[in-house]
């Protein structure tokens, strides 16, 4: 009762905020000269969510997708031969904070505390990416990480911890003050599967369409992160911190199908590295 009444107190801006639509000045469009940008994600929250990378794996492969798989290096093992499984199959590894105890962003000291192992961990793993846990952000603090792109942040979602959306569904650039450096925010754009089929109980994938083609529609990036934790591949049924994998391949098979050949699917360090080399716009 408090999500529906949430929902209908925010229904001017989720799951579309109108004002988030414009693209950056000296827009020049999408590589190749596509209608708009695809980019896939996964935050791995547990052990649990790790070994269900591999069916992801499989899932996007069959379909032609490839995405970044997000961990916690201090919460489960994420051992090298797993790693290179995954780089190997052509797909992204990111870190998704430090531990997942929710202190990262509590203060300035324990983050720069923490950015220091995160950077180790970045180098140990040739990764340049990072996914914030539960979506805290920091914007400035994130220079201290040695990183090219970033996922802490969403064009508008009222339902996170900290609910103050960037009113885009485009890439931007978080430039270092100290004129060194600097990186790309990548936010997502689609609702997470968390916050539609856990919280909101939803049953079916009919929001992620219309977002999905808003986005279409206005040009702009379409970003969505997943969990690997809450899916479930085993069929029959869920226990309510579950839902059917199959939604997510519904998905994939909705943009593919619908969208063939009008979308530039990119990995987060691709869309990091288009971004910044066109310095018109980034």
């Amino acid at each position: 009762m408090i999500v529906s009444r949430k929902r209908v107190k925010y229904s001017h801006i989720w799951p579309i905020d109108p004002m988030s639509y414009s693209p950056p000045s000296g827009w020049a469009g999408w590589p190749e000269q596509k209608k708009f940008a695809l980019v896939l994600q996964h935050d791995v929250e547990f052990q649990e969510g790790r070994d269900n990378c591999y069916n992801i794996m499989e899932l996007e492969e069959s379909l032609g997708f490839r995405s970044s798989f997000n961990f916690v290096p201090e919460r489960y093992e994420v051992p090298q031969s797993f790693r290179d499984a995954i780089l190997n199959r052509r797909f992204e590894i990111a870190l998704h904070g430090l531990k997942h105890d929710g202190r990262l962003f509590s203060s300035r000291r324990i983050f720069e505390a923490r950015s220091a192992e995160i950077n180790l961990y970045l180098k140990k793993w040739c990764s340049t990416g990072f996914s914030s846990p539960s979506m805290h952000h920091r914007l400035e603090w994130m220079h201290y990480l040695n990183i090219s792109h970033a996922t802490t942040t969403f064009d508008s979602d009222p339902f996170e911890p900290q609910p103050d959306g960037m009113q885009t569904i485009f890439p931007f650039r978080v430039s270092n003050p100290s004129g060194k450096g600097g990186y790309v925010e990548l936010p997502y754009t689609l609702p997470q599967d968390h916050t539609l089929f856990i919280i909101m109980k939803e049953k079916n994938i009919d929001i992620w369409k219309q977002k999905l083609d808003w986005i279409a529609q206005k040009g702009g990036m379409a970003l969505l992160n997943t969990h690997p934790d809450y899916m479930n591949f085993n069929g029959g049924k869920c226990s309510r911190e579950k839902y059917p994998a199959a939604y997510y391949e519904e998905f994939l098979n909705y943009i593919k199908i619908k969208y063939q050949g009008r979308y530039w699917h990119a990995l987060p360090k691709d869309m990091a590295r288009f971004w910044s080399n066109n310095k018109q716009f980034a």
